[in-house]
C-alpha cells in the first residue's frame, strides 16, 4: 500500500485515447519526471494539463494529463492518468517508462482494492464495480449502479443497526438493570424484533436468487433430429443467419452459438448436431456433444416436424428431456399435419414455421412466462449479486432459526445474545467491515488489470 502502482485501464488496441493510470503518494512526482509541460506539482487537484511523455529528452507522445489529488480520488490516494494515442505501440511504452521511473504493475482490481481498504466503498460496492464492467444489458446496468452507489450496502447497516440495538438493550439490561429507561428485552420482544429482521434478510434474498439469471443470461439449447428447422428457429431469433441452412439432413455437425435480448435479459441459445443415429465419424462427434448440452442448459426447445410421424429418434429426444424445462415447437405448420401429438400432453406446445416467422413471437412469449422476466420492478433493483454476500445472508437466517428453537425452548436472553451478535458479524462481513485478507486477495483478483 505504500508504493506506487500503475496499469493500462483501457483495452490494449488501436483506438483514439488510452488511459494510463497511476496511484500512490508518489505519483505525481513519477509522471512529472517524464512530462513536458507544466510543472505537476503546482497544478491544482482535479486539472487537466497538456503537454509530452518524454523519455531521456525524446518525446514519446502527445499527452493530456489529470491530475487528481488525494482524499477526493477512486482510491483516496493521489492518482494521475495519462490520455495518449491509442495504439498498443505507444500505449506500452508509456507505461514501460513509468515503470523505469519507480512504478509498480498493479495486480488485478488493486485500484479498487485500495478504494476498499481506504475506506472510499464497501465489498459489496466494489463487487458491484466489477458488475458494472461486466454488464451486458441495460438492467445489468441499473441493478450494478445501485451497488456502486451503495443502496444495497445502506440495507445491510440498517439490519446491522437494528441488531445493535437489541445488543446494547441487552447489556443494559445484565449491567445496569436499575436503569429504569432501558426496554427490558424479553423473550417475546426478541421474537418480535427477529421476525422482522429475518423479513427483511428473506425480502433481500428472494429478489437476489433471481440475479443470476439477471446477470448470467438464460442458456437456451435447440434440440431435434436433422432438417426439422432447429437452425432457421436460431438464425430467426438472432435475426441474423448465423447457422447455415439446407435440405441436406446433418448440415449442422456442431454446436453454434448466438445471442440476444430478451426484456432486458442476455439470452444465449444453442443450435446443436441434429440428433440421430449415424455412421458419419463427424456427425456422431456433433451428436455426442449435444446429447452433453442438454444437461447445461437451463431451457430445451425440442423442435418437431408438422409434417411427419414421431420417429424413433424424435421419441428418444423426447425421452432424453422430459425432465427438463422445455418448450416443444411443432414447425412447418405451413404444411399437412401428419404428427400425432397425444405423446404431448401437458406440455408447452407451440407450432410455428420460419418461412414468415410464425409462432416466434409465442415462442419469446413462453421464455418469459417460464422465467418470470416480464415483470420486473425496475424501480427497486437493491439486489446483492455475489454468491459469496448471498450465501452469508442464508447463513444468517439459518442463525435466527436456530434462535427461534431457543426462544421456544425459554433459553436465557443472554445466552440468546451470541448467536445474536454472530449474525452482526456475518452481516458485517457482506459489506465488509469484518474480512479476512485472504478473501480480499481473491475476490479482487476477478478484477481487471487497470480497476
Amino acid at each position: 500500500m505504500n508504493d506506487t502502482i500503475v496499469a493500462i485501464s483501457t483495452p490494449i488496441s488501436v483506438g483514439a485515447i488510452s488511459i494510463i493510470r497511476v496511484s500512490g503518494d508518489d505519483s505525481i512526482n513519477i509522471v512529472n519526471k517524464v512530462f513536458k509541460g507544466k510543472d505537476l506539482n503546482t497544478v491544482n487537484s482535479h486539472t487537466i494539463n497538456y503537454g509530452h511523455i518524454i523519455d531521456k529528452d525524446k518525446i514519446i507522445d502527445e499527452v493530456l494529463v489529470s491530475i487528481m489529488k488525494a482524499p477526493k480520488t477512486f482510491t483516496k490516494e493521489d492518482i494521475v492518468e495519462i490520455n495518449c494515442h491509442g495504439g498498443i505501440a505507444t500505449t506500452n511504452k508509456i507505461l514501460e517508462i513509468l515503470l523505469n521511473n519507480g512504478c509498480r504493475l498493479a495486480e488485478p482490481g488493486e485500484f479498487t482494492k485500495r478504494a476498499f481498504l481506504n475506506g472510499r466503498i464497501d465489498l459489496v460496492e466494489a463487487e458491484s464495480v466489477m458488475d458494472l464492467i461486466n454488464s451486458k444489458t441495460e438492467l445489468t446496468r441499473k441493478m450494478a449502479i445501485n451497488g456502486v452507489e451503495g443502496k444495497i450496502s445502506n440495507l445491510i447497516k440498517e439490519l446491522r443497526q437494528s441488531i445493535i440495538e437489541i445488543l446494547a438493550n441487552i447489556e443494559v439490561n445484565i449491567d445496569y438493570p436499575e436503569y429504569e429507561d432501558a426496554i427490558i428485552i424479553t423473550n417475546n420482544i426478541l421474537e418480535e424484533k427477529l421476525t422482522y429482521i429475518k423479513s427483511e434478510i428473506n425480502k433481500i434474498l428472494e429478489k437476489s436468487e433471481n440475479t443470476k439469471i439477471y446477470k448470467d443470461g438464460i442458456k437456451i439449447g435447440i434440440f431435434g433430429k436433422p432438417n426439422v428447422g432447429k437452425s432457421s428457429i436460431l438464425n430467426a431469433l438472432l435475426e441474423e443467419d448465423k447457422a447455415i441452412v439446407t435440405d441436406i439432413e446433418g448440415t449442422t455437425r456442431d454446436v453454434v452459438e448466438g445471442t440476444f435480448i430478451l426484456n432486458g435479459i442476455s439470452i444465449n441459445i444453442i443450435d446443436t448436431a441434429g440428433i440421430r443415429k449415424t455412421d458419419d465419424i463427424v456427425e456422431k462427434i456433433g451428436v455426442e456433444k449435444s446429447k452433453k448440452i442438454i444437461d447445461e442448459v437451463d431451457l430445451i426447445i425440442v423442435v418437431l416436424n408438422n409434417n411427419e410421424e414421431l420417429s424413433n429418434d424424435d421419441k428418444e429426444i423426447l425421452e432424453q428431456t422430459k425432465n427438463k424445462n422445455r418448450i416443444i415447437v411443432i414447425n412447418k405448420n405451413d404444411l399437412e399435419r401428419k404428427l400425432d401429438i397425444k405423446y404431448l400432453k401437458d406440455e408447452n406446445v407451440i407450432t410455428s414455421n420460419t418461412l414468415n416467422d410464425n409462432g416466434l413471437n409465442e415462442l419469446k412469449d413462453k421464455i418469459i412466462e417460464l422465467f418470470n422476466i416480464g415483470n420486473i420492478e425496475e424501480k427497486d433493483l437493491t439486489y446483492l449479486s455475489s454468491a459469496r454476500s448471498i450465501s452469508l445472508l442464508k447463513k444468517c437466517v439459518e442463525i435466527i432459526n436456530e434462535i427461534d428453537i431457543s426462544i421456544l425452548n425459554d433459553i436465557p436472553v443472554d445466552m440468546i445474545q451470541i448467536d445474536l451478535k454472530n449474525i452482526w458479524d456475518i452481516l458485517g462481513e457482506i459489506i465488509g467491515e469484518s474480512y479476512s485478507d485472504e478473501l480480499i486477495d481473491q475476490l479482487f483478483t476477478q478484477f481487471c488489470l487497470g480497476k
